[in-house]
């Protein structure tokens, strides 16, 4: 696990040394306007204000629409560049950042290869028009993949956020359900690379199903939840075997 600049860190990663990447950008979303996108805090974006958590805030959220794109593209080109041929990515979005986050995906170099589905069942109606209970997860690849592996996963998972003792970020991805399926994207043996790592979701599902994990994440105070996380399954882990 880093703590930095996922764009920084990821210029001083080796080449061609994961197998996947698959993470949970800031959707910088979240807003009808674009001032409601740019100055609104996260927590004030992604938190209902009946919510009984105080989990922290964070920070890179506050791009417009063109910043967005660039940025996000700068990153994943850097993750294609340390990504072997063949490595599959994974990128989280929702409705409103789908078309940008599929511009940054191809002008990173990655390969479209299609999207996918997480419904969230837990989820407020809209009074006259439809439910937003789903997000998307954007799959492309480092050139062609091993389209002979025998592997047949799903278009659309369904999963509720955590909740509880296990809620410990503002927009945490289940890991049951979600991020463990994901994962078996990666060639067995392979290492995952999440370069928006939060509270160490995708780590946490990598290491449980046996894949490597290479981690960076911006905030100082998630950093340290995920690799106290991370050292929980590693030692669960060992005293399994």
């Amino acid at each position: 696990m880093y703590q930095g600049d996922a764009l920084a860190v990821l210029r001083e990663l080796p080449a061609a040394t994961v197998d996947a990447v698959i993470t949970d950008p800031p959707y910088n979303s979240g807003g009808r306007t674009m001032s409601d996108r740019t100055k609104a805090s996260a927590r004030g974006k992604y938190v209902s204000g009946d919510a009984c958590h105080d989990l922290a805030d964070f920070t890179g959220d506050n791009r417009d629409q063109r910043s967005y794109i660039a940025w996000l593209s700068l990153v994943l080109a850097e993750c294609l560049r340390v990504s072997r041929p063949g490595a599959h990515c994974l990128v989280f979005t929702d409705w409103r950042q789908l078309p940008a986050t599929s511009d940054a995906l191809q002008v990173g170099g990655w390969t479209w290869q299609g999207t996918v589905v997480w419904h969230k069942p837990v989820a407020r109606p809209r009074r006259g028009g439809f439910k937003a209970n789903a997000e998307f997860i954007l799959w492309g690849t480092n050139g062609p993949y091993d389209g002979k592996r025998d592997l047949y996963l799903p278009g659309v998972f369904s999963a509720s956020q955590p909740s509880g003792r296990q809620r410990r970020h503002i927009t945490q991805k289940p890991v049951d359900g979600l991020m463990r399926e994901l994962v078996k994207v990666c060639a067995p043996g392979g290492t995952i690379l999440d370069p928006f790592a939060g509270s160490g979701s995708t780590g946490e599902a990598a290491l449980h199903e046996g894949y490597d994990f290479v981690g960076i994440e911006l905030s100082e105070h998630y950093q340290r939840v995920a690799r106290q996380r991370l050292d929980e399954v590693a030692a669960s882990s060992a005293v399994d075997h």
